[in-house]
C-alpha cells in the first residue's frame, strides 16, 4: 500500500468512527454493536479493509422505493442469498458513507443519495470472504430513496437485482434492518409534509 492509500485509509477509519460514536442507536443491541465497532476500530488501524482478519467494517444501503413500500435487493452470487445492496470499503472512498454510495450504484445501476446517519448495524459471519474465508462483516447499514421510475441494473457481483415489497422478504435476516429503514424514510416524509 502507497502511502497516499495508508493516508486514505487512516482517514476513512476516523470518519467510520465518528459515524459510528455520533449514530443514536434504537437498542441495547444496536448499542452494544456500535460500540463494539468502535472497539474493533480503535484497536486496528486496518479495520475497515477486507484485508483485516478475522473482523471488518462492510458498509451497505437498504434502498426504499419512493413510497417505502418495497427494497430493491440483490441476490449474491458467492452465497446464494437476497441481501441489501452493500460491501467493503475501499482506500479512494473518502467516508463510510462514500463508500455505501459506491457499493449500492455498483451493484444496481442506481444514482441514490443515501441518509447520512446509519439506519441498522450488523455482524455476521462470511465464510466466503477473501482467500482465507472465514470473516466477519461488521455492517454499516443506511438508506437511501430511489426516485420513482428508477431503472436498476444486475451488476457483476449479482445473480440479480429486484424490488421485492417490505412485508414479503426473501431473507428473514432484514426484517429488522427493512422494517428501521422504512420508519426513518416515512417519519422524514411526514416531517416534510408537516413542514408545508
Amino acid at each position: 500500500m502507497t502511502a497516499t492509500d495508508v493516508a486514505a485509509v487512516a482517514d476513512l477509519r476516523a470518519d467510520a468512527r465518528e459515524v459510528l460514536r455520533s449514530m443514536p442507536a434504537a437498542d441495547d443491541g444496536q448499542r452494544a454493536l456500535r460500540d463494539r465497532f468502535v472497539t474493533h476500530l480503535d484497536a486496528r488501524p486496518d479495520g475497515v479493509l477486507r484485508t483485516c482478519r478475522p473482523d471488518h467494517v462492510t458498509a451497505s444501503t437498504v434502498v426504499l422505493s419512493a413510497d417505502a413500500s418495497r427494497v430493491l435487493l440483490t441476490l449474491h452470487a458467492k452465497a446464494g442469498r437476497w441481501f441489501q445492496l452493500g460491501g467493503h470499503p475501499e482506500p479512494g472512498d473518502a467516508t463510510l458513507l462514500a463508500a455505501a454510495r459506491r457499493e449500492a450504484t455498483e451493484e444496481s445501476g442506481l444514482d441514490v443519495d443515501l441518509d447520512p446517519v446509519p439506519v441498522h448495524l450488523d455482524e455476521h459471519a462470511v465464510p466466503f470472504c477473501g482467500p482465507d474465508g472465514d470473516a466477519h462483516h461488521l455492517d454499516v447499514r443506511f438508506v437511501a430513496v430511489a426516485p420513482d421510475g428508477a431503472r436498476h441494473a444486475v451488476s457483476d457481483e449479482s445473480l440479480d437485482v429486484r424490488w421485492w415489497p417490505v412485508d414479503d422478504l426473501p431473507n428473514p435476516d432484514l426484517a429488522e434492518p427493512v422494517a428501521l429503514a422504512v420508519a426513518r424514510v416515512r417519519a422524514r416524509q411526514e416531517a416534510v409534509r408537516g413542514s408545508r
